[in-house]
């Protein structure tokens, strides 16, 4: 090598490396973290894996009761988005001060039905006093957890307004969650559950034998939030999908009501 050539190779090196170091690195992708009632497993699953294949960012989701999440949230849990199946619980965490400014939105909602083993079944009407417990006999209702889960709150409260709370009550199999009751009516270790529509849908191990009275229960309304700590413009985006028209699509697959923007 001449003494030239080598020259210009010393100048040129540091020259190429200031330059790459200079430029932009990839954009890496985002990891939005989720926090999402039980019953919306199926539905959020497969709008999550659409929204990854779309933006590039990734989406982990981690499932429970509603109540359990909330508490994880308020006890400091790294979560960015928040959906609840109970109005109430999203208030807890609202209360604490955790939602990001224009962070919360109601954005579907459910109905109540009560559910027996097998893809069929004899329908039950649904009324006031009617023969829940004599249907029972010394088997078990499966219900998630009453006092704490809303599947099991609405239950509750739709068996209280009924008047036959207190004849069920002693024959109630309470589980985590929705889905938790769910496994145990579609592997016949209870004859009958109360879960969501939407939980029934996705199970061929049950049939509905019948659907609460909308007015025998609070309403079943599912509301989002951006948390507070979320801070990659990842989170905000799959936050406001929620209610586009590619979720809306989604989430009246797996049975549920949209509910209008902005409500």
């Amino acid at each position: 090598m001449s003494l030239a050539r080598f020259l210009r190779g010393a100048v040129l090196a540091p020259a190429l490396f200031s330059a790459v170091l200079a430029a932009p690195l990839p954009a890496a992708a985002a990891d939005v973290v989720v926090f999402a009632a039980a019953s919306m497993k199926n539905a959020l699953d497969d709008f999550a894996a659409r929204w990854q294949a779309e933006t590039g960012d990734k989406v982990t989701v981690s499932y429970a009761g509603s109540g359990k999440l909330a508490q994880q949230i308020l006890q400091g849990a790294p979560a960015d988005v928040y959906v609840s199946a109970n109005v109430g619980w999203m208030d807890e965490v609202e209360k604490a001060g955790l939602i990001a400014r224009d962070g919360r939105k109601d954005i579907l909602g459910n109905s109540l039905v009560l559910i027996a083993h097998g893809a069929t079944t004899e329908p039950v009407d649904i009324h006031s006093g009617f023969d829940l417990a004599d249907r029972l006999g010394d088997h078990k209702l499966a219900m998630a957890l009453v006092n704490s889960v809303p599947a099991g709150k609405y239950g509750k409260a739709a068996l209280t307004s009924l008047g036959i709370w207190g004849a069920v009550e002693p024959k109630v199999a309470q589980a985590d969650n929705v889905r938790a009751a769910l496994a145990l009516v579609s592997t016949g270790e209870a004859p009958y559950g109360i879960v969501y529509s939407t939980d029934a849908e996705a199970d061929k191990g049950v049939s509905v034998a019948g659907t609460f009275p909308a007015d025998s229960h609070p309403p079943i309304i599912y509301p989002a939030a951006l948390l507070k700590d979320a801070a990659d413009p990842a989170d905000r985006a799959f936050y406001d999908a929620l209610s586009s028209d590619m979720a809306a699509k989604v989430f009246k697959t797996y049975g549920f009501t949209v509910l209008p923007r902005g409500e």
